[in-house]
């Protein structure tokens, strides 16, 4: 015969005892059992062999009452600790991103009882937590298709789309959890968040402030508020920058850039340089659009025209396709991000292409490691193309912070890059290019940047580039 373990059972009957009503009929019945079954056979064989006084029968059944109340509510305590201890150890496992280990005790709790749609939610989350978000989006929707009452569980699919970006569908599971539950501040906070991804700003306002009416304390809603107040579209950087060379004249450049983000989809940029260079000066005017989506990724193109003056490119067109990826689980990489690009420039003399293909590497702690190839084919009048290689590494990393006041710093090495935007640096040459720079943020609107850089070309030819650059958001 197959063995029964009552002990689950027992336990989820005995915490279920939660009131004095109930946990008095229970002891005052097995009271009753002990004193029938046990107790008076004993007594009247003890009062048939010796003489037992009366007060002493009446305090053994006062000890026998208090011990059967210890024994059962040390027996109900015992109870609630075996229920609640294997979500505390996936809790702890979690804390500790041992993600293996809360995957183990969650499918173990899983195998016990298939059919417990709580246990079916904590593995999704676990799941979701861990990084595996298809498998999460895949559990939630098996638990839902069986119990579809529960807004926590709508709300963790929520999640699951956010993180795959796919914004509208979370904000249809967020609206089937508020309708079962209109009262929830955190799934009125997260339906903000979604409808600002959205661009429905007024709507995530309204969302936000339903969300601290319900919770004061509500750190989303709050958070939500403020950043819909402080959220800026547009930012407006000038700079200028000089170079130094050990074999002609310096070169000096400045400019005004003004990057606006229209809509969550769609941004511009437009800029306005100038250049002087061994006494001609010359002007260009750079406009791009960029379109973006949570899940695809950003494409930009773009153009601009110069009065050249024989300095710079008389006309430019690039594109650029940029996708991003995270990681969830990973302690060192937090993600990465892959852009790659064209980029024309059509000189009076030669014309140049370059193919550009940057890797950015998100760490941990806020550093930042960028990784850029670059193949160049230059076409001069009278002869043949050539296609040149080059390479970039950036290691960006923060230096120290004081409330809002933020520090950073960068250093760079370059092998044979060259910049295609003057005429002097293209042609038969290679180099070797150090530099370094910092960033100070003076308010959430406002920083300056700084660079200084050391470029050492073939020919016992040298350039020192120093410049900065000051932007404002608003």
């Amino acid at each position: 015969m197959q063995s029964i373990n009552l002990r689950p059972t027992l336990c989820l009957y005995l915490s279920s005892i939660t009131n004095v009503t109930a946990f008095s009929i229970l002891s005052g019945a097995l009271f009753r059992v002990v004193v029938h079954t046990i107790y008076i056979p004993v007594c009247e064989h003890a009062r048939y062999m010796f003489s037992i006084p009366k007060y002493l029968e009446t305090s053994v059944l006062v000890i026998i009452r208090v011990v059967i109340g210890i024994g059962l509510f040390c027996t109900v305590a015992w109870g609630q600790l075996v229920i609640s201890t294997w979500r505390e150890d996936v809790r702890s496992r979690v804390e500790a991103h041992d993600w293996n280990a809360a995957m183990s005790i969650v499918d173990r709790e899983v195998a016990l009882a298939p059919q417990d749609m709580d246990v079916r939610a904590w593995k999704a989350r676990v799941l979701l937590w861990s990084g595996k978000v298809a498998e999460a989006e895949l559990e939630y929707q098996a638990i839902l298709a069986v119990a579809p009452t529960d807004p926590d569980d709508w709300e963790g699919l929520a999640n699951t789309y956010s993180r795959e970006g796919r914004t509208k569908e979370a904000l249809h599971a967020l609206d089937c959890a508020l309708e079962l539950d209109p009262k929830r501040a955190d799934i009125r906070a997260a339906r903000g968040t979604a409808l600002r991804a959205l661009g429905a700003q007024n709507e995530a306002k309204l969302e936000f402030s339903r969300a601290l009416e319900l919770d004061p304390t509500n750190p989303e809603g709050r958070a939500g508020l403020v950043s819909l107040r402080g959220e800026s579209k547009h930012e407006l950087r000038v700079g200028v920058n000089s170079d130094f060379f050990n074999f002609a004249d310096a070169n000096q450049d400045e400019g005004v850039n003004l990057i606006s983000n229209w809509t969550p989809r769609w941004g511009t940029t437009v800029a306005v340089d100038g250049y002087h260079w061994a006494g001609l000066d010359a002007q260009k005017v750079m406009a791009s659009l960029t379109r973006k989506s949570p899940r695809w990724g950003a494409v930009t193109i773009g153009g601009a025209g110069a009065h050249d003056n024989g300095v710079i490119p008389k006309d430019e067109g690039f594109f650029a396709y940029d996708q991003g990826f995270r990681f969830h689980g990973s302690k060192f990489l937090r993600g990465f991000e892959i852009v790659y690009g064209q980029h024309w420039y059509w000189y009076t003399t030669a014309r140049i292409l370059t193919i550009n293909e940057t890797t950015l590497l998100y760490l941990t702690r806020g550093w930042t490691l960028s990784l850029g190839l670059t193949g160049a084919r230059s076409h001069f009048s009278g002869t043949g193309a050539e296609w040149r290689p080059s390479g970039m590494t950036r290691l960006e990393f923060p230096i120290t912070k004081w409330e809002e006041r933020r520090l950073g710093g960068n250093v760079f090495f370059a092998v044979g890059t060259e910049n295609f935007a003057q005429v002097n640096q293209i042609g038969a040459f290679s180099s070797h290019t150090y530099g370094g720079g910092l960033r100070f943020q003076l308010t959430a609107r406002q920083d300056v940047t700084g660079f200084a850089a050391q470029q050492i070309r073939s020919q016992d030819r040298a350039e020192s580039s120093f410049g900065f650059s000051y932007g404002i958001r608003f």
